[in-house]
């Protein structure tokens, strides 16, 4: 099973890490590795961009019918069969299907895990042996490597975690924190605004009902826990994720706007787009 994962999908990546290393550094481009990081998550991301489109616009057609899910469940409550009919109708009605955001999202998985995974091994090529075990899997011998290539960028070491920099350089604390808060920014901007929430009745001890709740959890919790891998994890990968997650606000907001995020948009004069 793993060996037909990394000959669809591993080597590949690993291919095409290599190809941008050796294109960058062929012109003379200085922290090739780095730029070949960022150069092929953008890539990945392009070739993912029809199934995160439709994930994305199928989870925005479900936020605006909500409050009108709402309302049928409170109208019709106790009549499980009545809430059905009347939701289906509506799905019918606004041409939303509640299974379209599923598959867009079952497609990218093995692409986002295998560039992870290349990722994870490049940024931890250290010994002569690694570097055989790497140039076996290219497919040509121009993408073959004589050398371990530098990971350094703009004199951060990519193979490095900020856990292990901390003790002599203190600020590289700052990567795991914007880490999280470029997470946050996305996870709040996935989140409807406030005209497109449902109305939400509270419990006799004023609590949230429970999907609401979770969801305001979710939005906080995830970030600091990207943040946290970020911090032990090696630099290389939070450049990866940095540089999707950004791909990912940009395709957000051009998609369907900011959404919950909007009054961060406003401030720093962005937010221009109606949903």
């Amino acid at each position: 099973m793993f060996e037909i994962f990394n000959t669809i999908i591993t080597n590949p990546i690993i291919n095409l890490l290599a190809l941008c290393y050796h294109l960058l550094a062929s012109v003379g481009i200085p922290y090739a590795f780095g730029f070949s990081i960022i150069l092929i998550t953008v890539v990945v991301r392009l070739i993912l961009y029809p199934f995160t489109t439709a994930q994305i616009k199928s989870a925005h057609k479900m936020q605006k019918v909500a409050p009108h899910m709402a309302a049928i469940r409170e109208k019709h409550k106790g009549d499980n069969k009545r809430q059905q009919e009347e939701i289906m109708k509506l799905y019918r009605e606004h041409g939303v299907n509640p299974a379209a955001g599923c598959l867009p999202v079952i497609i990218q998985m093995p692409f986002l895990w295998g560039l992870y995974h290349v990722l994870n091994l490049a940024v931890n090529i250290n010994s002569a042996k690694e570097l055989v075990d790497l140039n076996k899997v290219l497919y040509v011998d121009f993408l073959k490597l004589d050398k371990i290539w530098d990971t350094s960028f703009f004199t951060l070491p990519l193979g490095d975690s900020p856990a292990k920099l901390f003790s002599t350089m203190p600020l590289i604390v700052l990567v795991p924190i914007l880490t999280g808060v470029f997470q946050f920014v996305l996870s709040k901007m996935m989140m409807p605004e406030d005209s497109l929430l449902p109305v939400v009745k509270k419990d006799k001890k004023g609590q949230d009902d429970f999907q609401t709740a979770f969801q305001k959890q979710s939005m906080f919790l995830f970030p600091v826990m990207i943040g946290f891998f970020s911090f032990t994890l090696p630099l290389g990968l939070s450049l990866y994720w940095n540089t999707f997650t950004l791909f990912g606000i940009l395709q957000q907001y051009l998609l369907v706007g900011a959404g919950a995020a909007s009054p961060y948009f406003k401030k720093v004069k962005l937010h221009g787009r109606k949903n």
